[in-house]
């Protein structure tokens, strides 16, 4: 499992005296705690630790562009560092070509007519993707296509 990875590289990182893996694991680390807490669990399931890492993720994508409008380039490149170590544990990322055909399967499944059935395909490739896609991309995809078909469909006319 993902968390017991992650427990592992951290105990290594302790032995290696790597600060920033270190800092980074423990930060992240305690993060899942919470989650395993708020959701009354022993141990999370790997679809909950990359939401966990996703939002760390985002977190280091905001504060670089923060130091970095600050001029603070020191405090920039650490949190380049820790992201570049986050980025490690999640699984790799869907090709545009791979999503554009599941976004298409589910349209196909879920019989979407137009943007109202945005919901349904986004819960259905939610499902196919699990972690290995951007969500702000696969809306966009989606939104997309039904906007597309919907413009294309004989009732608009």
């Amino acid at each position: 499992m993902l968390e017991d990875k992650i427990f592992e590289d951290f105990k290594d990182a302790m032995k290696k005296k790597d600060a920033l893996r270190v800092s980074t694991l423990s930060f992240l680390r305690s993060q899942l705690k919470n989650v395993a807490i708020d959701k009354k669990k022993d141990k999370l399931e790997d679809s909950d630790v990359i939401t966990v890492i996703k939002k760390q993720i985002k977190q280091r994508l905001d504060s670089i562009d923060n130091f970095k409008a600050g001029n603070r380039l020191d405090l920039a490149d650490k949190e380049q560092g820790e992201l570049n170590i986050l980025k490690a544990y999640l699984p790799e990322e869907l090709s545009k070509e791979e999503l554009e055909k599941i976004i298409n399967e589910a349209i196909s499944s879920v019989s979407a007519a137009g943007m109202k059935d945005m919901g349904k395909v986004m819960k259905e490739v939610s499902s196919k993707t699990a972690g290995r896609a951007d969500n702000k991309l696969v809306s966009d995809l989606v939104r997309a296509k039904l906007a597309k078909s919907e413009n294309s469909s004989p009732e608009s006319k």
